[in-house]
């Protein structure tokens, strides 16, 4: 083990932020740093040796699942870095070897921060000690081709927000007056509504189409049956790091310090079913049947070289939702469609995080401003994220404006919303210059509806 870098985590696992450990945390980001890894170091290569994210994986040399950071186009397995005397990390020893991150981001802060400066010191193309020993690199580096991805915490509970003024501003203007599109409180506070943790899945699983009751504009009555309106909302998921109890509400100034990271997110709807149900009470079945987020966890310690300003906020808000400072990220988002046989898939959707109206510090200050209190892994979404053009909306129901504007495939033939077969991907990352700290895919096909 290096000493300095052991020294380095002591530091950090003490949440003691010295001068030097500051020094090493930052060093972790520099966009000059490069890998002896060559495949982490290919410019569009999401697994950058600047971002080391964290997620869950088994392969067929160990089918437990367990905790593994990508690099490049292989996974550290931590578990065996630890074992093999690598990894210092005051916490029991089979905290990596666990299904779930969740004891491992129950450390703090300080232990997520620790881990990353020994992991950017021993993959640093100047370290020989993986670099050189091909014994050990086969023992803790497993190929990302070949290993599965499970999902990545335990989810306590799930809560979607509403947030981009864009995707709401046309939502309203859809479905109500375009002149008064927002309703009067969606200016004052991020609104969302508690989803279904049970039915988050991570990417790669398939979804089935949803069935329910549809209200038909020529009937009185609601008919039973598949979903018609299938759709897809292209977000972002934050991971809840350090919770709080019932009763103590979070301050937004600290907000940020309790996240571990980020995932994307589709929050699949079913917009007929939807628009039956959500009076008076908001989405109930349309939105419970499935949630997928990508596996790899990203820090805010990566992403902080790619902070930059919200969109400007009025009115301004309540005092409990003020933080001073820069709390947008600059994550470029995409959305592509693959239809069931076709070879290429189409981009239907370019957009950025940064256009987000309500940040995370404020989500969180908001959610727990009443009292409710949050657990280690709760998932937070940010919902849907559009921007302020036609092709950088986040959903098919903006995209082709609820049906009327058929979107045209690639492959051929178009698109209102998903058909049976589809495969949808998300697709995220900040670029650097010369490196990039990607999210990895999250992909979801649907399967027929089962009546």
């Amino acid at each position: 083990m290096l000493a300095g870098t052991e020294k380095a985590f002591q530091r950090g696992a003490a949440m003691s932020m010295t001068n030097d450990f500051s020094k090493e945390l930052a060093a972790a980001s520099d966009p000059a740093k490069r890998s002896w890894l060559a495949s982490a170091n290919e410019p569009r290569c999401d697994f950058s040796i600047q971002n080391l994210p964290f997620g869950i994986f088994s392969d067929a040399r160990d089918a437990a699942p367990r905790a593994g950071v990508a690099i490049g186009d292989a996974i550290v397995d931590l578990a065996a870095l630890r074992s093999a005397g690598h990894l210092s990390l005051d916490a029991d020893e089979d905290v990596f070897a666990r299904p779930s991150l969740n004891a491992f981001i129950a450390l703090g802060r300080g232990a997520w921060r620790g881990v990353r400066v020994q992991l950017s010191a021993l993959l640093d193309a100047a370290c020989p000690t993986l670099r050189d020993d091909a014994a050990l690199r086969e023992r803790v580096l497993v190929p990302m081709q070949g290993a599965t991805m499970h999902l990545p915490v335990d989810i306590p509970g799930y809560t979607d927000f509403y947030s981009s003024k864009e995707h709401a501003t046309n939502v309203g203007s859809m479905f109500r007056d375009p002149k008064n599109a927002l309703l009067p409180n969606w200016s004052e506070m991020p609104i969302g509504y508690n989803g279904r943790a049970s039915s988050v899945v991570v990417s790669g699983t398939n979804v089935r189409r949803p069935m329910g009751q549809l209200k038909l504009p020529d009937q009185d009555r609601p008919v039973y049956g598949a979903c018609r309106k299938l759709d897809i909302e292209l977000e972002t998921g934050f991971i809840v790091g350090n919770g709080n109890a019932l009763g103590e509400p979070i301050a937004c100034g600290e907000a940020e310090d309790r996240i571990f990271g980020m995932v994307l997110l589709n929050d699949w709807s079913a917009r007929d079913i939807q628009q039956w149900e959500y009076v008076p009470l908001g989405p109930f079945n349309a939105k419970t049947f499935a949630t997928t987020i990508s596996p790899w966890i990203v820090t805010l310690d990566a992403l902080e070289p790619f902070r930059v300003a919200q969109p400007e906020q009025t009115p301004e808000p309540l005092p409990y939702l003020r933080h001073a400072g820069a709390h947008a990220f600059d994550v470029a988002l995409e959305v592509l469609l693959r239809p069931e046989g076709a070879g290429k898939a189409t981009t239907i959707s370019r957009t950025n995080f940064k256009h987000m109206y309500w940040t995370m510090a404020q989500q969180l200050a908001h959610h727990t401003v009443s009292g409710c209190n949050t657990r280690v892994g709760d998932l937070m979404g940010s919902g849907t994220i559009s921007g302020p053009t036609t092709d950088s909306f986040g959903s098919l129901l903006e995209l082709t404006w609820n049906g009327t504007r058929p979107l045209e495939l690639e492959s051929g033939g178009t698109r209102t919303f998903i058909a049976d077969g589809d495969e949808l991907t998300l697709a995220g990352w900040c670029q650097g210059e010369g490196y990039r700290v990607g999210f990895g895919a999250c992909v979801g096909k649907i399967l027929p509806a089962r009546g």
